[in-house]
């Protein structure tokens, strides 16, 4: 285990502030169209490299989450009503940012009888309408499990479909307070089963067993998934949970080998890995 102090990271999760004129652009875009992005409401290492090449992550339906996960930074609360403009700014933000394969998420909404699909579903038509050939990653929340409103995802049929694990079993009640282990894989079992390709990540240095890093992987694989991320979890802040563990970058490196022996497509294993790193790398 590597110890923990307080303030300091090992050397390797070193990431450059985000600068350059096209990170200046697209912060304009996402500005002046009021759209969120979970690079930022996530505080993503990665936002000076993705932003700098032109593209993000978009999260629709609004930035407050009706969930309170230990790890998220995005704000926990009551939602503002949905804004029905939103699937048509963030087709049109897409246009302006030529982006080829846009990565779209968003805030999980209890409080909506459809979980948000709706939109959802219309984000993705609008999108496609705007940018034909644009191809799509639709990171979702898990709808309750609620086959209806999984259904409308189905529907549209985005090239990727994603819905993160986040952690091993035994944490996740822990981690994903209001999430459920089994309903997560019953959800990716659905998406796969209908055909489509579908990938899931995960966070390492929240207490984690190896064991149960690998029994994920098997989990997952046996509802059909087929691209898997493995990154290091990062304390947003002192509210949430602390970093139990800083894993070393050579047992990422173990962690893809044995992810790709288990028959996944692709494997993204590093420290600074997220859930949408390297994504349009994930058609092939």
């Amino acid at each position: 285990m590597i110890t923990v102090e307080k303030n300091r990271k090992p050397k390797w999760l070193k990431v450059k502030l985000p600068t350059g004129e096209a990170y200046k652009t697209v912060k304009s875009i996402t500005r002046s169209h009021k759209l969120h992005t979970i690079c930022e409401s996530g505080n993503c290492p990665n936002m000076g490299e993705c932003w700098g090449a032109g593209t993000a992550t978009f999260m629709i339906l609004g930035n407050i989450c009706t969930r309170s996960c230990g790890f998220c930074n995005v704000k926990t609360g009551r939602p503002l009503a949905v804004d029905t403009s939103e699937p048509l700014n963030v087709a049109n933000s897409v246009k302006l940012m030529k982006v080829k394969h846009a990565v779209i998420t968003s805030v999980d909404r209890d409080d909506l009888k459809d979980g948000g699909s709706t939109i959802w579903a219309e984000t993705v038509n609008e999108i496609r309408r705007l940018n034909p050939e644009t191809t799509l990653e639709t990171l979702i929340p898990d709808f309750k499990g609620r086959k209806d409103d999984i259904q409308r995802i189905i529907d549209v049929a985005p090239e990727v479909v994603s819905h993160n694990m986040e952690t091993v079993e035994r944490l996740t009640k822990k981690v994903r307070i209001q999430a459920k282990y089994q309903r997560s894989l019953d959800t990716l079992r659905i998406l796969n089963d209908a055909g489509l390709r579908t990938k899931s990540g995960i966070m390492l240095g929240l207490g984690e067993e190896d064991e149960e890093v690998i029994q994920t992987m098997k989990d997952l694989r046996s509802v059909g998934v087929s691209i898997m991320t493995i990154g290091q979890y990062l304390q947003p802040t002192t509210k949430h949970l602390p970093v139990i563990e800083y894993i070393p970058p050579y047992k990422f490196t173990k962690f893809k080998e044995i992810g790709l022996s288990l028959g996944f497509r692709v494997v993204e294993s590093g420290p600074l890995v997220r859930s949408s790193y390297h994504a349009e790398k994930h058609l092939v």
